[in-house]
């Protein structure tokens, strides 16, 4: 028995020193995640367990705490997953075996599925701004309302997919601040960040928005101008052109930071210099502002050139219609204008104050003439004897008019003056003119 027993135990000890040796000459597999091992809730992703022959069964593991939990084996080295829960959120191993299962590959290195959306999205912001000289720094900033304690940042790569930059433990509601700089084209690029919590590592929130950090200062700067000039009439329409020396193809507007679009160049100036012309449609009080404009390449969209002059756009003037926006072209039907009401209403006050200061004017001079000794004598119809005119003329003073007996003298009619009485006599009055210069009178 005891020949068999050393027998049994050779052979046991031979087969293992073969299956370590099997194991140590083939490579480990690897494991990979498409479309990425970030999936959002309720997504799905593949997993893929690469290794070459003569492995052809291949088996997934989970680590569950300090142990390998296998989940599926099969003679494909594909696994989905999904729609992925949180209980889908961990840590995934692989491995290969023959198909004899008497040669086994060693696990392949652990790959992380995280889980996103369990929580609502942080907020992101740039500090001092998102435009950034070449060699300044920048600070982007990753806070969340909810109680993480733990904030991840990720940047697109020339591929299109986010890779991790950095992540940062917090307490409390206190933000994640990630420093970048000095600053180079390769630090520029679109950020995005995620919060979640420290024992729940492989659970993140949604992310945030996208933010775009951008180096100028590369290339000379555009110029910027407006279309009529910057100061328009509300209503009118508002162009502002932008337009570089330089081969820009790409042109950017901001107003104080804010991002208005880029439309690409429009055509070449009189000067043969590239443009292009941002259409902000009928202008509002809204439009007032300052304005800058950037120029780059199609081919480096995070290198803009420097800055143009500001330029103050000012619409003054106020109006009643509402105005479509510029982007969603729409008619709307004008209110009637209310000037013409306000024009006939300036007219008629106008001439109302003139009739009343005219009728004011002349009854003052009515008044003015009645009150004059010699004007009321002659409306009261009495004699003018030894009256005289006022002496301011010369000749007038030579002058002197009776009233005499239309029965007892010669009849001379003369016309009396233009000042005619308020009541005139039934009887008709005759005035005789003497010359005191002459030694005597007429017969």
């Amino acid at each position: 028995m005891c020949p068999t027993l050393l027998s049994l135990l050779s052979l046991g000890f031979c087969v293992s020193l073969r299956i370590r040796a099997a194991v140590g000459k083939y490579e480990k597999p690897s494991l990979s995640a498409w479309p990425s091992p970030v999936v959002p809730l309720g997504q799905a992703v593949t997993l893929q367990c690469h290794s070459g022959p003569p492995f052809v069964i291949f088996r997934l593991f989970k680590r569950d705490g300090a142990r390998l939990r296998k989940l599926q084996e099969q003679h494909f080295n594909t696994f989905t997953l999904g729609p992925v829960t949180r209980e889908h959120a961990g840590s995934y191993t692989c491995s290969g075996a023959s198909l004899s299962r008497s040669v086994r590959s060693s696990v392949s290195d652990p790959l992380p599925i995280v889980v996103t959306g369990v929580s609502t999205k942080p907020s992101i912001s740039a500090h001092p701004g998102p435009l950034v000289r070449v060699g300044e720094n920048v600070t982007l900033r990753c806070h969340s309302s909810m109680l993480l304690d733990k904030f991840i940042l990720q940047k697109k790569s020339s591929t299109g997919h986010f890779q991790r930059r950095g992540e940062m433990l917090t307490g409390g509601h206190a933000p994640a601040d990630f420093f970048i700089g000095p600053m180079t084209l390769a630090s520029a690029g679109t950020y995005r960040c995620y919060g979640s919590l420290r024992h729940s590592p492989y659970e993140w929130s949604a992310p945030s928005d996208l933010v775009d950090i951008i180096i100028t200062g590369p290339s000379r700067k555009p110029s910027l101008s407006a279309q009529g000039g910057p100061v328009v009439r509300s209503g009118e329409n508002v162009t502002l052109i932008c337009s570089s020396e330089s081969a820009f193809d790409q042109f950017h507007l901001l107003k104080e930071g804010e991002d208005l679009g880029h439309p690409f160049a429009g055509g070449q100036s009189p000067h043969r210099a590239l443009q292009a012309e941002f259409p902000l449609g009928p202008g509002t009080p809204a439009h007032s502002g300052v304005y800058r404009c950037y120029g780059s390449f199609t081919h480096s969209p995070y290198s803009w050139s420097d800055s143009s002059d500001p330029l103050f756009l000012s619409v003054t003037g106020s109006t009643t219609s509402t105005y479509p926006s510029p982007m969603i072209p729409h008619t709307t039907e004008e209110a009637p204008p209310p000037q013409e009401h306000s024009s006939t209403w300036y007219i008629v006050f106008g001439l109302s104050i003139a009739f009343a200061s005219t009728s004011i004017i002349l009854s003052a001079l009515v008044c003015r003439w009645c009150s004059t000794p010699n004007h009321a004598a002659i409306m009261e119809g009495e004699p003018m004897e030894d009256r005289t005119v006022n002496g301011e003329d010369s000749a007038a003073e030579d002058v002197i008019y009776a009233h005499l007996d239309l029965r007892t003298l010669s009849k001379r009619r003369s016309t009396p003056t233009p000042l005619s009485p308020m009541h005139p006599s039934a009887k008709p009055i005759i005035y005789e003119e003497f010359n005191i210069n002459q030694d005597h009178a007429e017969p």
